[in-house]
């Protein structure tokens, strides 16, 4: 991971909190509760944040929290070029920058600050040419097997690092990759030996299963877009080495809307500058949810693309080379009755900004007899972020 201050000398897999250097009182706005134990703020996103009087970079009366002459007299400088980046809740307060950067903090030092966030259960796994960053909960002789939790686009494997922790209590073993080009895992340059495309997606993940020894059939969990759907269209083409499917708001259907930001990546130029976002995975977080991510989560779902422009790149590659209607009319048809046996739980966020709850009944019925749908109230496109103990009660009943 390239560093932006000479002096981030510690190893991402041993993280040592005592070393890092003081944060400036006026961005301490977040709870110092535990990451691995606490779920998302339940708080409406029109939520207000405490203020300070640090120059902010995000500094806008647009968001409610005061007109701009307040703004003006908290230390904003008035325009602010970087509005694209800071406008979404979380990120308001999360670059703050005092009055004279150079004495006391600046953005290399914030990446420095969160560096060794977001690593709970998690340690680096070198498989064929390939470095993977893998959570792993629970013991390799677990009594009720083993469970593979597979992320969406364009988030990462921190999504469920509480639902792990529980699922291992229940007695679970349990592995949850970042995909490459996301999160931690290693960032191909396109072109390189890695070209982002679904056959190739499905080919480190083979080739990443060996390496983890997992070599009996498992419990596949999956959510989200884009390399969420390679997770399911890999599922299709391996159903002998699934037990049990569980979905979480992913698209399963033709009619299943495609996000914007999707839709934005493929655009020429435009793609380039939006992959680029530094809040591009909090941002499509939260507009997908009814709650706004405190600070410490927010920063561990940046904190990738904070570190250099190759996760933009690799998300831009990875979008751009998806066909989606292909992709869901193949996962349409093969999870149709006629096609699939195994069972199939869809425990869907009902809030979710992106994908109805009208996907999941569709889907359902093409398949009544292997698919039970269970609605999860509170919860929005990331059900497993949102609302983790309740995802937990739905798998236990649904796997047991």
């Amino acid at each position: 991971m390239s560093r932006c201050c000479p002096c981030a000398t510690s190893s991402p897999s041993s993280p040592s909190p005592s070393l890092l250097p003081s944060v400036p009182a006026a961005s301490k706005t977040t709870s110092s509760s535990s990451v691995a134990v606490s779920s998302v703020s339940r708080r409406p996103r029109w939520g207000r944040r405490p203020r300070s009087r640090c120059a902010t970079i995000a500094a806008s009366g647009k968001d409610g929290s005061g007109t701009a002459e307040e703004e003006k007299e908290e230390g904003d400088p008035g325009f602010n070029p970087f509005g694209f980046v800071t406008d979404n809740p979380s990120s308001r307060s999360a670059i703050q920058l005092p009055a004279v950067p150079a004495e006391d903090g600046n953005v290399g030092q914030m990446l420095y600050r969160i560096e060794d966030k977001g690593r709970e259960y998690g340690s680096y796994v070198r498989s064929g040419e390939f470095r993977w960053f893998v959570r792993e909960t629970g013991s390799p002789d677990a009594r009720r097997g083993t469970i593979v939790f597979l992320h969406g686009a364009p988030t990462q494997s921190f999504s469920y690092r509480v639902v792990m922790a529980q699922m291992a209590d229940a007695g679970y073993h349990c592995y949850a990759p970042d995909w490459l080009g996301f999160g931690f895992s290693e960032m191909p340059q396109p072109g390189y030996g890695f070209d982002f495309k679904e056959e190739e997606f499905h080919k480190v993940f083979d080739d990443l299963l060996v390496t983890l020894n997992i070599t009996e059939p498992f419990f596949l969990v999956v959510q989200g877009f884009l390399v969420g759907s390679y997770g399911l269209t890999w599922a299709l083409n391996n159903s002998s080495r699934i037990l049990k499917l569980a979905i979480l708001n992913s698209p399963l259907t033709v009619s299943s809307p495609v996000p914007g930001l999707f839709q934005q990546l493929k655009w020429p130029l435009f793609g380039e500058f939006t992959c680029q976002n530094a809040v591009v995975a909090e941002r499509f977080i939260e507009a997908g949810s009814a709650y706004v991510l405190k600070l410490e989560k927010a920063d561990v779902y940046r904190l990738p693309y904070l570190s250099s422009g190759a996760p933009g790149f690799a998300l831009l590659e990875a979008a751009r080379k998806i066909n989606f209607q292909d992709v869901l009319s193949r996962i349409s048809a093969g999870f149709s009755s006629n096609s699939w046996e195994k069972p199939i739980l869809l425990a869907w966020g009902i809030s979710d900004k992106y994908l109805p709850l009208s996907v999941a009944e569709e889907f359902k019925k093409a398949n009544p007899g292997v698919v039970k749908l269970e609605a999860i109230e509170g919860a929005g496109h990331m059900p497993q972020e949102d609302w983790p103990e309740k995802v937990v009660k739905a798998l236990v009943s649904f796997l047991y």
